[in-house]
């Protein structure tokens, strides 16, 4: 008789990790190549440059214009684990960041901290982690990582998704667009399962974050949790956002 295939997300769970790898994971994702801080700093100077220059009415020199190398930009690398394969340093790098970043949100909420609990979540079998590891000369802090991305293939209201359960990077490395390009692995892997949207809980407090992720194409989900009208006829509006984005009309 015949075995019934498995539902894929039930199908991705249940694969070895290295079956996981060679599936889904492009070993061209692993490379995020940006522009270096002096670069970065050099451009910024030259547009003020060139829109004071246009303001004056001249045309800019464009043999001088563009002194860019290939050594000012830098590249980071990035691993892919999960909870089986994670290190004990790497794994406490990412517990780290996030009570640097969330956990006064987290204490703000109805949620409330738990250490244990939060590592008892990154510790679920089906957590995938993408580990964000700086050049040597971008090393800052102590850390082995510049940041984090984890996410797991599951079912929300009965939706077969890719949620996205943290993404962090340190202060050091902020601002840089690395959160962006982690975001567009994140997608990217989601559609290459064959998923049908990304997911995330997004705190409202953390306005900079939901700003970050709009732009990125993400919006309030349908089933965000919605304001309760309390007894007394006050409105409670809930500690956090549900946002998604729809990888099948990618």
């Amino acid at each position: 008789m015949k075995m019934k295939a498995l539902p894929l997300v039930e199908r991705v769970n249940a694969m070895p990790f290295v079956e996981f790898m060679r599936e889904y994971i492009d070993p061209e994702m692993l490379r995020i190549t940006i522009p270096s801080k002096t670069q970065s700093r050099r451009q910024e100077e030259e547009n003020k440059d060139q829109k004071e220059e246009k303001d004056r009415g001249r045309q800019r020199d464009p043999i001088t214009a563009d002194s860019s190398t290939a050594d000012d930009t830098i590249t980071y690398t990035i691993d892919v684990h999960c909870p089986a394969t994670i290190s004990q340093e790497d794994f406490e790098a990412c517990f780290k960041l996030i009570e640097i970043t969330s956990s006064a949100d987290y204490r703000n909420s109805s949620i409330g901290w738990s250490p244990r609990k939060k590592k008892d979540e990154m510790r679920l079998p089906p957590m995938r982690y993408l580990l964000l590891r700086p050049p040597h000369q971008e090393k800052r802090d102590g850390m082995p990582i510049a940041g984090f991305l984890s996410f797991m293939v599951t079912y929300e209201d009965n939706r077969q998704v890719l949620y996205c359960y943290e993404i962090h990077l340190l202060p050091t490395h902020q601002g840089r667009g690395l959160g962006q390009k982690l975001m567009a692995i994140f997608e990217e892997i989601g559609c290459r399962i064959g998923l049908e949207k990304g997911m995330l809980t997004v705190f409202r407090s953390n306005q900079p974050a939901i700003r970050f992720y709009s732009r990125l194409g993400f919006g309030v989900d349908e089933y965000s949790p919605t304001p309760r009208v309390m007894r007394n006829g006050t409105i409670k509006e809930p500690d956090y956002l549900i946002l998604s984005k729809d990888f099948l009309t990618r």
